[in-house]
């Protein structure tokens, strides 16, 4: 039986989840920084004190969980993003990004009065920690505080969700018959099933077959997006979306659809002629076939009919004039005459220079599509907006379509601001601090007693950790799960060094406990 050689040391089996300690560091720096990167902005003020404003809101689904039946009485509340952190940093919260005119509801009658919101004090006795306030009347909600989102309202998961969804400029509330900034799936705007791509690529007979690897070894194949359906359009064709709900209650902006800065209306499956089947990728939309031939044939069939006409000018066909343009000549003898004539003549010029310019209503559709339909807008879609006194009123209660909003964002956390600023400048320090690090500097807002015991006894622990990894760094070695736990499970009755740490400064022990941040 063959021995070891006596120059060589016995290995020793090494577990799964060992690691060396410079892993181990390294990849708490790397966690920090994604925390970072998720958590940019200080989270130390609570906005309900600034009032209304444009700003990102998280439903608490513990303090304020969904109903679980229509019976049940069912409060709404959105927090900020400060107090999404600071004062329901462990609940399940739900984001629901931008809302407008949103004041926090942390400390409000709108949670239960165990739920105190822990950045705001107490104006009577100016003690940390208020609830049961006064809500904002000015509020407005819907089921995307109960984590419930779009026409189909599923329920939203990071994890299974697929594909993008898009958010509603919102021009009306619930009570209004709006959506309330509501977030869309694609084929839910157009009326489609959540799996219209499965049942589609049934019946187009569209499957496709993994090909085979050239080593012949199985390959993983990666899950598709989920799939746009056709006629929805391109994301870099349009800057944002008024979902059909929100063109219903405000009917007069049907008018602009298919109209500059506005793309053709995206009509729901209810409202096309063809309802049993699905428009195929290669055919585009229907309003884009229509609006090519409409262009194409019009130039010698001459004027088109009414209901064509009403096509045309969804597709954005600029061939025909409007008729409000068109007065005391026909369409086609006006498009006949030249601008001026060589010889100087103003026969062709007109002859009544009092007439006022025409509003832009006048250039808009003189029909405007039927039916449901929700419609894309593109960047400067507010450029071609109506602003004379009979279409001004329509834009005064939504001032999203008078100028583009600003969303109010937190300072920078001093973390964040150091990738901003060299070391040593105000916002400086090192992007690499630790939490530990972090804590230490936060005890300069401590008690000078309390803060030197706390500096102290951190200070043993740490040396007590680095003289534990140390040899395992020096030497490469890895340090197991079960190295750690034991040392740790000593460490905890080293009480005597903990002790003396504390009677250096004159420390006593207490029982208060003052809550964790996050």
């Amino acid at each position: 039986m063959d021995g070891m050689p006596e120059n060589e040391e016995p290995k020793v089996p090494v577990s799964q989840d060992s690691q060396t300690a410079s892993d181990f560091i390294n990849q708490q720096l790397a966690l920090e920084a994604d925390a970072r990167e998720v958590l940019p902005y200080k989270f130390d003020k609570c906005t309900n004190i600034i009032g209304s404003l444009r700003q990102n809101i998280f439903a608490c689904l513990t303090c304020s969980p969904p109903p679980a039946s229509p019976a049940q009485v069912y409060t709404p509340a959105g927090v900020c993003y400060a107090c999404s952190i600071s004062c329901h940093g462990e609940h399940t919260l739900v984001e629901l990004f931008s809302r407008r005119n949103f004041v926090c509801d942390c400390g409000t009658s709108r949670f239960p009065s165990t739920s105190s919101c822990t950045l705001r004090s107490d104006p009577a006795s100016g003690t940390r920690g208020v609830h049961s306030q006064e809500p904002h009347k000015g509020n407005h909600y819907n089921h995307n505080f109960q984590n419930k989102f779009c026409a189909c309202e599923e329920e939203y998961d990071a994890d299974t969700e697929k594909g993008t969804m898009f958010q509603c400029l919102g021009l009306g509330t619930v009570e209004t018959g709006g959506c309330g900034e509501d977030w869309y799936h694609p084929e839910c705007l157009m009326g489609l099933p959540r799996n219209w791509h499965a049942t589609h690529d049934n019946q187009e007979g569209d499957t496709k077959i993994a090909e085979k690897p050239e080593n012949g070894e199985p390959e993983e194949k990666e899950e598709a997006s989920h799939p746009v359906p056709p006629g929805f359009p391109n994301e870099d064709e349009f800057e944002a979306m008024i979902c059909y709900k929100c063109v219903e209650s405000n009917p007069w902006i049907k008018k602009y659809a298919g109209t500059p800065g506005f793309l053709p209306p995206v009509l729901r499956k209810d409202e096309h002629s063809d309802t049993n089947s699905i428009t195929a990728p290669a055919e585009l939309s229907a309003t884009t076939t229509l609006k090519r031939k409409a262009s194409d044939s019009d130039l010698d069939a001459g004027p088109p009919s009414p209901s064509k006409r009403v096509k045309d000018e969804v597709g954005g066909s600029q061939e025909q004039e409007p008729p409000a343009l068109l007065t005391g000549t026909s369409a086609t003898n006006n498009k006949s005459l030249p601008p001026s004539s060589n010889d100087g003549s103003t026969t062709a010029e007109p002859t009544n220079t009092d007439q006022k310019p025409q509003p832009k209503h006048a250039l808009l559709n003189s029909s405007p599509p039927t039916g449901r339909f929700s419609i894309f807008v593109k960047a400067d879609f507010r450029d071609h907006l109506c602003h004379c006194p009979s279409c001004y009123p329509n834009l005064i209660p939504h001032p999203q379509l008078l100028e583009d909003e600003e969303t109010y964002e937190p300072s920078l956390s001093s973390e964040a601001s150091s990738q901003e600023h060299p070391a040593g400048t105000n916002g400086g320090g090192s992007s690499r601090a630790s939490l530990l690090d972090r804590g230490e500097a936060a005890l300069s807002n401590v008690d000078r007693v309390r803060a030197i015991e706390g500096v102290m006894v951190y200070n043993h622990l740490r040396d007590k950790v680095k003289e534990f990894l140390k040899p395992y760094a020096e030497e490469g070695r890895v340090v197991s799960a079960e190295d750690i736990k034991a040392y740790f499970e000593k460490l905890r009755g080293d009480e005597k060094g903990i002790s003396e740490a504390r009677d250096e400064v004159g420390g006593e022990a207490d029982n208060r406990r003052e809550q964790s941040g996050y």
